[in-house]
C-alpha cells in the first residue's frame, strides 16, 4: 500500500514590507513548482505592565493584548492578499504567533521542508543589507532557508 504523500511545507515570514510582500511571491511561486503548500506567519508581541497590580488594570491588559493580535491577524490577511491575491492557486495558511519574530519563524522552520525571509522588515537601517530578524532565522533556523531580495520594482519611496 502506497503512504500518502505530504505536500513539502514552506514557511514565509511576514511583517507587512515590501520585502515581506516578495517574500511571499517567492515562496508561493517555489509551492506551486514543487506541489507544495505555505504558511505565512506572522510574529506579535506584547509586553505587559509589570506595574499594573489592580483587577482593572489586567483586565485592561487582556483587551489591548486581544487588540494587538487582532490586527496582526488583519496586517497578515491584507499582505498576503495584496502579494498573491485572493487565490494564489496553491494552499496558503495564515498563522499569527506571539512572541518576538525571529523565535517564532526558528520555531516554524522545525517543521518547514523550507523557510523563507525579506531580506529585512520595517525596522533598523534603511540600507542594511540584511535586517536582525533575517539574519537570526539564517543563523538558527532548523533548515534550509531562503533569502529574497525586493525587486528594483518594488523599492520604498
Amino acid at each position: 500500500m502506497n503512504e500518502p504523500t505530504i505536500e513539502p511545507l514552506i514557511v514565509v515570514g511576514v511583517d507587512g514590507s515590501h520585502h515581506s510582500k516578495e517574500a511571499v511571491r517567492w515562496a508561493v511561486e517555489q509551492a506551486r513548482l514543487v506541489g507544495g503548500r505555505v504558511h505565512a506567519v506572522m510574529a506579535w508581541e506584547w509586553n505587559r505592565n509589570p506595574f499594573a497590580i489592580g483587577m482593572a488594570e489586567a483586565q485592561f491588559a487582556e483587551e489591548e493584548a486581544e487588540t494587538a493580535e487582532e490586527t496582526a491577524r488583519r496586517k497578515l490577511a491584507d499582505t498576503v492578499t495584496a502579494a498573491v491575491g485572493a487565490s494564489p492557486g496553491v494552499p496558503v495558511f495564515r498563522r499569527v504567533e506571539q512572541g518576538s519574530p525571529a523565535q517564532v519563524l526558528v520555531d516554524a522552520s522545525k517543521e518547514a521542508d523550507l523557510t523563507v525571509v525579506g531580506t529585512r522588515g520595517y525596522g533598523g537601517f534603511k540600507g542594511a543589507l540584511l535586517g536582525s530578524v533575517s539574519q537570526q532565522v539564517v543563523q538558527y533556523s532548523a533548515g534550509t532557508v531562503v533569502v529574497v531580495r525586493e525587486s528594483e520594482d518594488d523599492g520604498e519611496a
